[in-house]
């Protein structure tokens, strides 16, 4: 997505900061399917567009208070809260004071400006990366739904937390197991998202090609496996270095803020995944493949 999709994203927000709205109906208003909107927003802002909203209205709440004679009350529900309590528990953790005393001469509030978003160009720096064409792919996977309002939030380890699921019950070694020695890389498989899906797929599998042994998939499925076919895509290749997964996140950032806005290419809605080598490079955590198109 354009950094000028973006600030019309943010525009959207601002016009209609009032109305019973949530990133869902922002990424309908740009034609984005709420998955790559809610990614790609989360990126560049640094924060989602439902916090984005809720401390935006936050903020104008807390300058109408002090402004006006506008209860506590009306305020609660003028800005989207269910009831008075819930608006004054969420304005005491933005702001430090309650809507009371906000009302007050002398309360101190935070300011939650408008965001513009703009390309600020810095020193140089490297970002490494290839371009590949690759026909339709399919894996067998072990896939699990995910709710997209967990992307980029620190506090949420569900992915992370399948991994480990998947890994303490012994999961990966019976997919592995129909590769060769040397060829059982691991793909992290991220779906495609359809405009008004709320929530995305995540896959943890294995490629099938011509080495892997196709006889045993059907026990695979049976025991709730799953198949999962990409369709012909180009792809924008980056190799994640680093000590631990923190490398992944950065380099989606890099995608966005850097590499989208410099080279015109754009993600598309396919598959995105992540190959984890059986026998990578040193300091390699994995190959990030991002389905892009010039334009």
């Amino acid at each position: 997505m354009s950094i000028l999709l973006i600030q019309q994203a943010i525009c959207y927000m601002e016009e209609h900061i009032y109305e019973d709205i949530n990133y869902t109906d922002v990424a309908r208003s740009i034609h984005m399917s709420n998955y790559n909107f809610h990614r790609t927003f989360s990126f560049i802002a640094g924060m989602t567009a439902n916090e984005y909203i809720r401390c935006r209205r936050l903020t104008l709440a807390a300058q109408e208070l002090q402004s006006t004679d506008l209860s506590v009350i009306d305020a609660a529900y003028k800005y989207g809260y269910e009831s008075p309590e819930s608006f004054s528990k969420a304005f005491s953790r933005f702001h430090g004071s309650t809507p009371k005393q906000a009302k007050k001469p002398g309360a101190q509030l935070h300011l939650f400006n408008p965001l513009v978003i703009k390309i600020i160009t810095e020193g140089g720096s490297v970002m490494d990366y290839r371009m590949e064409h690759r026909e339709s792919q399919q894996f067998i996977a072990m896939v699990r739904s995910f709710p997209n309002e967990g992307i980029n939030d620190d506090s949420d380890h569900s992915i992370p937390d399948f991994w480990t699921e998947c890994d303490e019950k012994n999961l990966f070694e019976p997919m592995k197991q129909l590769r060769p020695e040397g060829k059982r890389d691991i793909y992290g498989l991220c779906s495609p998202a359809k405009a008004n899906e709320t929530h995305f797929n995540y896959g943890i599998g294995i490629i099938i090609d011509e080495d892997t042994d196709s006889s045993g998939l059907d026990a695979l499925i049976s025991r709730g496996y799953t198949l999962w076919k990409t369709e012909p895509a180009d792809y924008a290749v980056f190799k994640c270095i680093g000590t631990d997964g923190d490398c992944i996140g950065e380099t989606w950032s890099k995608f966005y803020k850097e590499f989208s806005p410099q080279t015109g290419y754009t993600q598309t809605d396919d598959t995105d995944f992540e190959i984890y080598f059986e026998k990578g490079e040193e300091g390699l955590v994995c190959e990030l493949w991002v389905p892009v198109t010039k334009g």
